[in-house]
Protein backbone atom coordinates (compact mmCIF):
# COMPACT_ATOMS: atom_id res chain seq x y z
CA UNK A 1 0.00 0.00 0.00
CA UNK A 2 1.42 3.42 -1.25
CA UNK A 3 -0.97 6.01 -0.01
CA UNK A 4 -3.92 7.20 2.72
CA UNK A 5 -5.74 9.95 2.25
CA UNK A 6 -8.39 11.98 4.22
CA UNK A 7 -11.46 13.31 2.42
CA UNK A 8 -14.30 15.37 3.32
CA UNK A 9 -16.58 12.74 1.12
CA UNK A 10 -16.53 9.57 -0.98
CA UNK A 11 -17.17 11.42 -4.07
CA UNK A 12 -14.58 13.22 -3.69
CA UNK A 13 -11.72 10.23 -3.11
CA UNK A 14 -13.71 8.42 -6.24
CA UNK A 15 -13.01 11.92 -8.53
CA UNK A 16 -9.47 11.61 -7.45
CA UNK A 17 -9.38 8.32 -8.35
CA UNK A 18 -10.55 8.20 -11.65
CA UNK A 19 -8.26 11.20 -12.39
CA UNK A 20 -5.72 9.06 -11.98
CA UNK A 21 -6.95 5.87 -14.08
CA UNK A 22 -8.83 3.77 -11.24
CA UNK A 23 -11.83 3.22 -13.92
CA UNK A 24 -13.08 -0.52 -12.94
CA UNK A 25 -15.89 -1.20 -9.80
CA UNK A 26 -14.16 -3.56 -7.86
CA UNK A 27 -17.36 -3.61 -6.40
CA UNK A 28 -18.67 -6.05 -8.84
CA UNK A 29 -15.81 -8.31 -8.80
CA UNK A 30 -16.10 -8.89 -4.69
CA UNK A 31 -16.25 -12.44 -5.58
CA UNK A 32 -12.56 -12.34 -7.16
CA UNK A 33 -11.32 -10.39 -4.52
CA UNK A 34 -12.66 -12.66 -1.86
CA UNK A 35 -11.38 -16.47 -3.73
CA UNK A 36 -7.73 -14.60 -5.30
CA UNK A 37 -6.87 -12.04 -2.70
CA UNK A 38 -3.02 -11.97 -3.48
CA UNK A 39 -4.30 -10.98 -7.44
CA UNK A 40 -4.64 -7.50 -5.63
CA UNK A 41 -2.79 -5.00 -3.91
CA UNK A 42 -3.84 -1.91 -2.23
CA UNK A 43 -2.31 1.28 -3.95
CA UNK A 44 -4.47 3.91 -2.33
CA UNK A 45 -6.81 4.07 1.02
CA UNK A 46 -9.30 6.97 0.99
CA UNK A 47 -11.42 7.48 4.27
CA UNK A 48 -14.31 8.94 5.16
CA UNK A 49 -15.24 9.62 9.00
CA UNK A 50 -19.25 10.77 9.38
CA UNK A 51 -19.63 14.21 11.18
CA UNK A 52 -21.79 13.28 13.75
CA UNK A 53 -23.05 8.84 12.78
CA UNK A 54 -20.61 6.50 12.63
CA UNK A 55 -22.29 4.59 10.76
CA UNK A 56 -21.40 7.40 7.76
CA UNK A 57 -17.73 6.45 8.21
CA UNK A 58 -16.58 4.53 4.60
CA UNK A 59 -13.02 3.63 2.77
CA UNK A 60 -12.49 4.05 -0.65
CA UNK A 61 -9.77 1.80 -1.71
CA UNK A 62 -7.71 2.31 -4.94
CA UNK A 63 -6.57 -1.32 -5.58
CA UNK A 64 -4.33 -2.37 -9.29
CA UNK A 65 -4.89 -6.09 -9.94
CA UNK A 66 -1.88 -8.18 -11.08
CA UNK A 67 -3.58 -7.78 -14.55
CA UNK A 68 -2.77 -4.09 -14.07
CA UNK A 69 -6.10 -3.10 -14.14
CA UNK A 70 -6.88 -0.29 -11.83
CA UNK A 71 -10.08 0.32 -9.93
CA UNK A 72 -11.78 0.89 -6.51
CA UNK A 73 -13.76 -0.67 -4.21
CA UNK A 74 -16.22 1.01 -1.81
CA UNK A 75 -16.91 0.08 1.90
CA UNK A 76 -18.75 0.93 4.77
CA UNK A 77 -16.89 0.75 7.65
CA UNK A 78 -19.58 -1.56 9.13
CA UNK A 79 -19.22 -3.86 6.48
CA UNK A 80 -17.01 -6.62 8.16
CA UNK A 81 -19.07 -9.23 7.68
CA UNK A 82 -17.54 -13.12 8.10
CA UNK A 83 -17.11 -13.24 4.43
CA UNK A 84 -16.83 -9.84 3.11
CA UNK A 85 -14.34 -8.02 0.53
CA UNK A 86 -14.07 -5.13 3.07
CA UNK A 87 -12.58 -8.03 5.95
CA UNK A 88 -9.69 -9.12 2.86
CA UNK A 89 -8.98 -5.85 1.71
CA UNK A 90 -8.11 -4.73 5.18
CA UNK A 91 -6.42 -7.60 6.12
CA UNK A 92 -4.23 -7.04 2.93
CA UNK A 93 -3.60 -3.12 4.34
CA UNK A 94 -2.30 -4.82 7.35
CA UNK A 95 -0.21 -6.99 5.33
CA UNK A 96 1.53 -4.41 3.76
CA UNK A 97 2.45 -2.08 6.93
CA UNK A 98 3.99 -5.11 8.16
CA UNK A 99 6.18 -5.20 4.75
CA UNK A 100 7.12 -1.41 4.80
Amino acid sequence: MSHMYHYATVSKALEELKAKGYTVDYNLKENDILECPNNYEIMHIYRYEGQSDPGDEATVYGIKSDKGELGVFVAGDMAFGEKSATRTLHELTIKGREEE
